[in-house]
C-alpha cells in the first residue's frame, strides 16, 4: 500500500531550508521516496507544506523516524515541532 507522509512546518528563511532540502535527496531515495513536492502558504513563504510519496507505508514510517531526518531539520531552521502525518489512498 502506497504512502503518503505529509509535513507542515515554518522554517527561519526559506532559501536556508531549501538548501538542506536539496541535501537530503539521498536520505529520501534511501527511503524509497518516489515522488515529493513543496508549498509555501500564500503571503508567507516561510510556511511550508511538503508531500512525500512512498511505496509504502513502512517506507514512510523508516523515514520520517530516521535520525538524519530529524537532524536536517534542526539545520535546516525547522521552528518549532513539525507537524508530519502519513496518509494512505483509500
Amino acid at each position: 500500500m502506497s504512502a503518503t507522509l505529509v509535513v507542515r512546518h515554518s522554517v527561519a528563511d526559506y532559501a536556508g531550508w531549501r538548501t538542506v532540502y536539496e541535501e537530503l535527496e539521498t536520505l529520501r531515495a534511501q527511503h524509497g521516496c518516489t515522488d515529493r513536492r513543496v508549498f509555501s502558504a500564500l503571503g508567507d513563504a516561510n510556511d511550508l507544506f511538503v508531500t512525500h510519496d512512498f511505496g509504502t507505508v513502512a517506507d514512510a514510517e523508516s523515514f520520517a523516524a530516521s535520525p538524519q531526518l530529524k537532524e536536517g531539520m534542526a539545520r535546516a531552521g525547522v521552528v518549532g515541532a513539525p507537524r508530519i502525518e502519513i496518509f494512505t489512498s483509500v
